[in-house]
C-alpha cells in the first residue's frame, strides 16, 4: 500500500510538471509555431514568422502539422515522464 501511495505522489507530481511546461510544435520549416501545455490541455501560443504560407489553405495545413508535432513531443514527454516513475513499466491510464 505504501508503495502505491508513493507511485501515486510521484504521478502527482509528473501532472504538475507537465502542466508547468512549455512543449512547442513546428511547421514551414519553423515559420509556424505552436505552443501547448505538457499535458496537452491548453494552447499557449501560435506564432506565425515571416517564413509563413501566404496562402490561406497553405497556413490551415501549417498549422495542423505545427499542432500534430506539439501533440506528438508532448505525448513524448508523458511516456518519458510515466517511466521515470514507473521504471519503463507500460501501465496504461496512469494519466
Amino acid at each position: 500500500l505504501k508503495q502505491a501511495q508513493e507511485m501515486q505522489r510521484q504521478l502527482d507530481a509528473v501532472r504538475a510538471e507537465l502542466r508547468a511546461r512549455a512543449v512547442e510544435g513546428l511547421a514551414a520549416g519553423g515559420a509556424v509555431r505552436v505552443v501547448l501545455s505538457g499535458d496537452r490541455h491548453k494552447m499557449r501560443g501560435v506564432h506565425l514568422g515571416a517564413g509563413a504560407p501566404a496562402d490561406p489553405r497553405a497556413l490551415e495545413e501549417a498549422l495542423a502539422a505545427a499542432l500534430r508535432d506539439a501533440l506528438r513531443r508532448a505525448a513524448e514527454a508523458e511516456r518519458e515522464a510515466i517511466g521515470r516513475v514507473t521504471g519503463g513499466m507500460n501501465l496504461p491510464g496512469l494519466l
